[in-house]
C-alpha cells in the first residue's frame, strides 16, 4: 500500500469512527443553557423532565439554573422552592457524572424572585454596606459548595428604563415641548451611586469567590440600562462570562398599545423607533466600553411575545402595528399571557386548515426576515368584532442560526440560550427536540 492510499484510508476510518457523535463545540465558544426549575412543576407536556434535561446538556458547555432568592430582611441568597430544590440540586448536579465537562451554575434575581417585581431590593441591597455584603456571600459559598455547583450567576432585577409610549404627531411635537421645562424622565435618580456600589460590591465578591475555587457570572436582563448600573471598563473582569439578554425590547405588557420586533439584530429606523431596541447596539456598547468580546454571550430567546390585533390594526401585518390589545392568550405549555414558547408558535405556523382571512379557523401566517436583520413575525387579523387578532414576534431555529452567526462576527464568546423549557424539548413540531438549540450547537 503507498503512503497516499494509507492516508486516503486513514482519513476514511477516522470519518466512519466519527460518525453519528455529537461534534464538541469550538474550544473558544460557549453555549450557555437556563433553566427555569419551575418548568419542572407545570402540567402535561409542559413539564420538563431531567430526562429531556440530559438530552440538551449533550449540547451545552455550561448550564445555568434559576432561580435562587435574595432574602430582603437578612440579604442572604435563599431558595425558591425548597421542597423542590432540596432534591432536584442533587439531581442537576447528578449530570456531571454523565457529561463531566459540564460546568453548572446557580443563579439569583431572573425573572422568579418572590413575591411581586420589586427592583427597589436590588438597590438596597448594594447600599447596605460591606458587612450585610459579606453576609450574603457568606451563605452563597455556603449553598453552592454544599450542593456542588460551580459557580453563581448574578442576574438582579435592578430597574429597568421607561417603556416606549405610542404618540400621535402632535403627541410627540407636545413631549418635545414639555421636556423643555422638565427633563427626561428619571427612573433611578440615585444611578450613579449604585453602579459605584454594584462595581465595589463585584469586585469584593469574586475576591472572596476565587479563594473558595467558585466561578462568578452575570446576566443582564432586558431593559436593565447598561449606562445606569454597570461600569463596564471596571467590572468585567470580575466575571468568568457575561450574559447579555438583547431580547424583549417591547413586550405586551409594557407596550399594550403596539406590536414591534422584539429582539432585531439591527435599527431597522422608520417609524421613530427607538436606537438602542437592538441587538447590535446593545452589544456595541459593551465593546466600546472596553469589554472584551469573549467575554461577552449574547442572550437568545426560545420564546415569541404576542399581542392581540384589534379591527384597527390593518390587515398587513407590517410592523410597527398600532392600536393593538395588549398581550394575547397565554398558550398550554408557557402559561403566561402574552408569551408563546417555540412549540406553541410552531404549532399555530401549521395550522392551515381555515380559508378564512380573518377568524379563528384562520391561519398564522408566517412572514419570514429575508433580510436576516430584523427576526420573523407571524399574524392572523383580527375580526370585525375585534376578536381572534393575533401577532407573534419570534426567532425560530433558523434565525437563532443568524443570530449566532451574528455574535461570532463580533467574535463574541458565545450563545446564551433562554429558556431551554420553551425549546421545543419533546419534538412536538418536526419531531426534533430541541430544535433551536440544536441550530445553535450547529453555528457554534
Amino acid at each position: 500500500m503507498t503512503s497516499f492510499s494509507f492516508v486516503v484510508l486513514s482519513l476514511i476510518l477516522s470519518l466512519h469512527l466519527c460518525a453519528g457523535q455529537t461534534p464538541a463545540v469550538g474550544t473558544n465558544k460557549r453555549l450557555i443553557c437556563y433553566y427555569d426549575s419551575q418548568s419542572y412543576l407545570r402540567p402535561g407536556f409542559a413539564e420538563m423532565k431531567l430526562s429531556f434535561l440530559k438530552t440538551a446538556a449533550e449540547f451545552c458547555t455550561h448550564l445555568i439554573y434559576g432561580y435562587a432568592d435574595l432574602n430582603d430582611d437578612l440579604f442572604e441568597i435563599s431558595s425558591l422552592n425548597v421542597d423542590l430544590d432540596m432534591f432536584y440540586y442533587k439531581e442537576i448536579i447528578s449530570l456531571k457524572t454523565e457529561f463531566p465537562n459540564l460546568r453548572i451554575y446557580l443563579s439569583i434575581g431572573g425573572d422568579h424572585d418572590n413575591g411581586q417585581y420589586d427592583a427597589g431590593k436590588y438597590l438596597k441591597f448594594l447600599e447596605s454596606g460591606k458587612d450585610k455584603q459579606n453576609t450574603f456571600i457568606e451563605t452563597a459559598i455556603h449553598l453552592l459548595k454544599k450542593n456542588d455547583f460551580d459557580g453563581l450567576d448574578l442576574a438582579f432585577k435592578l430597574p429597568t428604563n421607561k417603556p416606549r409610549k405610542v404618540h400621535s404627531e402632535l403627541g410627540m411635537l407636545w413631549k418635545k415641548f414639555k421636556k423643555l421645562f422638565t427633563g427626561d424622565f428619571i427612573v433611578d435618580p440615585d444611578a450613579d451611586l449604585h453602579k459605584q456600589q454594584y462595581t465595589e460590591f463585584v469586585e469584593n465578591l469574586s475576591g472572596v469567590f476565587r479563594n473558595a475555587n467558585l466561578s462568578l457570572t452575570m446576566t443582564v436582563l432586558p431593559n436593565v440600562n447598561s449606562t445606569w448600573y454597570f461600569d463596564v471598563s471596571e467590572i468585567y473582569k470580575n466575571f468568568e462570562y457575561i450574559n447579555l439578554f438583547a431580547f424583549d425590547f417591547l413586550t405586551p405588557l409594557r407596550n399594550p398599545e403596539e406590536a414591534d420586533y422584539t429582539a432585531p439584530i439591527y435599527l431597522r429606523d422608520e417609524e421613530n423607533r427607538l436606537p438602542h431596541y437592538n441587538v447590535e447596539y446593545q452589544v456595541n456598547y459593551w465593546l466600546n466600553h472596553d469589554c472584551p468580546p469573549n467575554k461577552l454571550n449574547l442572550g437568545i430567546a426560545t420564546y415569541g411575545r404576542a399581542w392581540k390585533l384589534s379591527s384597527k390594526s390593518g390587515i398587513s401585518g407590517k410592523p410597527i402595528i398600532h392600536e393593538t390589545l395588549g398581550p394575547a392568550e397565554a398558550g398550554l405549555q408557557s402559561n403566561i399571557s402574552g408569551l408563546l414558547s417555540w412549540p406553541e408558535i410552531c404549532s399555530k405556523l401549521t395550522n392551515t386548515g381555515g380559508t378564512g382571512y380573518k377568524g379563528a379557523d384562520a391561519p398564522v401566517r408566517k412572514v419570514q426576515d429575508l433580510e436576516q436583520s430584523y427576526g420573523n413575525y407571524a399574524f392572523r387579523p383580527a375580526d370585525d368584532n375585534d376578536e381572534h387578532g393575533l401577532w407573534i414576534s419570534f426567532d425560530d431555529p433558523d434565525f437563532a442560526g443568524v443570530k449566532t452567526n451574528f455574535l461570532k462576527s463580533k467574535h463574541m464568546g458565545g450563545v446564551a440560550l433562554y429558556d431551554l423549557s420553551y425549546d421545543d424539548f419533546r419534538g412536538l413540531c418536526t419531531g426534533a427536540k430541541f430544535p433551536i438549540l440544536r441550530s445553535v450547537r450547529g453555528h457554534l
